[in-house]
C-alpha cells in the first residue's frame, strides 16, 4: 500500500516523501502549488522527486480544503497511511490573510480527518507547530504545558487541529500523531524563512531585518532530523489501549514536540550564515513583531522515549549545508 502525503511540494513534505520513496514506499503527493511563495520552487521540488523515484511517486494537484475535489481525485486511489503536512504556513502572514488559514488549516484538516475515517487508515501523522505554546514563559516547552493562549491566528489554527484530531481519535479510534515542529531549516527550505531571507540579503549585500536586536532564541531543527522523527512516528502508531499518552490523550492520539532541544540566539544564527556566505550582514534592527515569541525550546523527552528520536545535526553544520544548496539552486535558475 501507499502513503498519502499532503503538502508534498512543500519543504518538509518533499523531504518526507523523498525518504519514504527511498525506502521503497509508494507515495501519493497532494499540493495546490499556491502562490504564498514562488511556485517555481515547489515545482522544482516535485521534479526532484520525479527524477529520483519515477513512477513510485504520483502527484495530484488539488486543494485539500476543497472536499469535492479531494474526493474526486482520490476515488479508487489506494493508501493505508496519511502524512498530513499541507497547511497555510507563516505567523506574520496570518495577520494579513486570516481566511487562508481558516480554509487550509481548519477546513482542510477536517477534510483529511474525514478521509482518514472513510478509508480506515492505519495511522494519520499531522503537522502542528511550536507556535501553539504562545508566549509561555516556562522553558523548555513540554507537551503537557497549557496551550490555550495563542499569540497568532496561525497558532490558534494549529491548536484547533490538535483538538479536532483528539475528537476523531476518541469518536472513531483513528490512530493519530500530532507533531509540534520547532523552526525547521535546511536545503529546499522556504523563501519566507530566516535562513533564505538572510542568505539572500547577505550574498546580495542588502540589509537584513533583525528583530529584537537578535536576542530571540529559536530551537532550530535540521530537516534530516525532522524527517527521521516523522518517519519514526509514522512507523509507530499510538495504541488504542486506554493508557495516557504524551499530550494527555487516552485515545489513540499522541502529541510530540519535534525539535533540536538546543535553542540558539538569533545573533548566533546570523553569524553562522555570515561565515558560510563569507560576508558580513548589514543589520537593520527592528522591534519584536506582532505574533512573534521571544524563545522556543523543545522538551523532546516524550518522542525520544517512545520513538528513539535524537537530533544529530549541529546548527553550524546545517547552516553550511543550506547555504551550499542555496548557491547551487540559484546557479541553476
Amino acid at each position: 500500500m501507499a502513503v498519502l502525503v499532503s503538502g508534498a511540494a512543500g519543504f518538509i513534505g518533499m523531504h518526507v516523501a523523498d525518504a519514504l520513496l527511498a525506502r521503497g514506499e509508494q507515495v501519493i503527493g497532494l499540493d495546490n502549488l499556491n502562490a504564498y511563495y514562488d511556485p517555481r520552487l515547489k515545482t522544482a521540488r516535485l521534479q526532484h522527486l520525479a527524477d529520483r523515484h519515477g513512477d513510485a511517486f504520483t502527484f495530484l494537484r488539488l486543494d485539500f480544503a476543497d472536499e469535492a475535489a479531494l474526493g474526486a481525485a482520490l476515488a479508487g486511489v489506494q493508501f493505508d497511511r496519511i502524512v498530513h503536512l499541507g497547511a497555510q504556513a507563516g505567523v506574520r502572514y496570518s495577520l494579513e490573510n486570516p481566511h487562508a488559514y481558516v480554509r487550509s488549516n481548519l477546513v482542510g484538516h477536517v477534510n483529511m480527518l474525514e478521509l482518514a475515517r472513510d478509508r480506515g487508515v492505519a495511522h494519520l501523522v499531522y503537522a502542528s507547530s511550536s507556535s501553539v505554546y504562545g508566549a509561555n514563559a516556562k522553558l523548555p516547552f513540554a507537551v503537557e504545558d497549557r496551550v490555550d493562549h495563542p499569540v497568532s491566528l496561525y497558532a490558534a489554527t494549529k491548536r484547533a487541529d490538535e483538538l479536532m484530531s483528539e475528537t476523531y481519535a476518541h469518536l472513531y479510534r483513528i490512530p493519530q500523531t500530532g507533531l509540534r515542529f520547532f523552526t525547521v531549516y535546511g536545503p529546499w527550505g522556504r523563501p519566507d524563512m530566516a535562513p533564505w531571507l538572510f542568505t539572500s540579503a547577505i550574498l546580495e549585500e542588502r540589509p537584513i531585518q533583525v528583530f529584537n536586536e537578535g536576542r530571540m532564541q529559536r530551537d532550530f531543527t535540521y530537516i534530516d532530523d525532522i524527517v527521521a522523527g516523522v518517519i519514526g512516528c509514522l512507523d509507530r502508531p499510538p495504541a488504542d489501549d486506554g493508557a495516557r499518552k504524551a499530550g494527555g490523550s487516552h485515545a489513540p492520539h499522541v502529541l510530540y514536540n519535534i525539535g533540536n532541544n538546543q535553542p540558539e540566539q538569533l545573533g548566533t544564527f546570523i553569524e553562522l550564515i555570515e561565515a558560510a556566505c563569507g560576508k558580513k550582514a548589514i543589520r537593520d534592527n527592528r522591534p519584536m513583531q506582532p505574533g512573534d515569541v521571544p524563545a522556543t525550546y523543545a522538551d523532546i523527552d516524550a518522542i525520544a522515549r517512545d520513538n528513539g528520536f535524537a537530533p544529530k545535526t549541529s546548527l553550524a553544520e546545517g547552516i553550511t549545508r543550506f547555504v551550499d544548496w542555496y548557491r547551487a539552486y540559484h546557479a541553476r535558475l
